[in-house]
C-alpha cells in the first residue's frame, strides 16, 4: 500500500473548503435583487469554493479534493442537523426571535438539499474535468483547464441548486434569470480571480513540493481514501 504523502497546507484549504460552504448556504436563504438582476446572499462567497477545489485538485490531486469535499458535505449536514434539532426543542416563555428563528432555519433544510447536491455533481465533475485536462495536457495551459472545469461545474451547481432550492417559489422568468445570472457571476468571479488562483496554485507546488498528476486515479466519488 503506497504512503500516504504529508502535507502542511491541505488541512488549511480543507477548513476553508468547509467553512466557505456553511457561510454560502446560510447567505443563500436570501433572494437578493439589483434591479432586475436576481440573485442569493450566497453568491458572495460561493465562487471561493470552487478556486479552492481547483486549487486542491492542480496541487494535491483529485482524491485530496474529493476527500474535502465530502468532509465539507459533513460538516453542513451536521449543521442542518443540529438546526432541526434546535427548531424542535421547546422554547421558553416569552423568549424574543423564536417566530423569527423558525422562519429562517425552518428554510435551511431545502437549501440545504439543493445545495449539498448540486456542491456534490458539481464539485465532483469540476475536479474530475481539471485532473483529466492536466494529464492530458501535461500540465500547460492551466488557465484553459480552470476555466473549463469551472464553466462546466458552476453550470450543473447553478442549475441544480436554483431548481431544487426555488423551484415553485419564484416565477419561471425569475428562475431562468436566477440561474443564467448565477451561472455568468460564478464565471466572472473565477476569471477575475485567475491571476490570484495562479500565484496560490505556484505558491502550494513550491512550498509543498507536490505537482499532483492523476495518471493512475481511481476517480469513483464514492471514497474518501487517499491510499486507494
Amino acid at each position: 500500500m503506497p504512503k500516504t504523502k504529508n502535507y502542511r497546507y491541505y488541512d488549511l484549504a480543507v477548513s476553508a473548503s468547509v467553512a466557505t460552504l456553511i457561510i454560502s448556504n446560510l447567505g443563500a436563504m436570501k433572494l437578493v435583487a439589483f434591479g432586475p438582476i436576481i440573485a442569493d446572499g450566497g453568491a458572495v462567497l460561493f465562487p471561493l469554493a470552487y478556486i479552492l477545489g481547483d486549487v486542491m485538485t492542480e496541487v494535491y490531486g483529485y482524491k485530496h479534493t474529493r476527500r474535502a469535499i465530502w468532509v465539507s458535505f459533513f460538516w453542513l449536514l451536521l449543521m442542518i442537523a443540529v438546526l432541526a434539532v434546535v427548531q424542535a426543542l421547546p422554547s421558553v416563555a416569552g423568549a424574543p426571535n423564536v417566530k423569527e428563528f423558525d422562519a429562517v432555519f425552518g428554510f435551511v433544510p431545502r437549501i440545504v438539499a439543493a445545495s449539498l447536491l448540486a456542491y456534490l455533481v458539481g464539485e465532483f465533475i469540476n475536479s474530475f474535468v481539471l485532473a483529466k485536462m492536466k494529464v492530458k495536457s501535461g500540465g500547460k495551459r492551466m488557465w484553459q483547464r480552470l476555466l473549463a472545469s469551472t464553466i462546466l461545474g458552476e453550470a450543473v451547481d447553478t442549475t441544480i441548486f436554483c431548481m431544487v432550492a426555488f423551484y415553485g417559489l419564484i416565477t419561471s422568468s425569475q428562475m431562468a434569470n436566477y440561474i443564467l445570472v448565477g451561472i455568468a457571476f460564478k464565471i466572472t468571479v473565477e476569471t477575475v480571480m485567475l491571476p490570484v488562483t495562479y500565484r496560490v496554485i505556484r505558491w502550494l507546488k513550491a512550498r509543498e513540493n507536490e505537482d499532483h498528476y492523476d495518471k493512475k486515479t481511481n476517480f469513483t466519488p464514492l471514497s474518501v481514501q487517499l491510499d486507494d
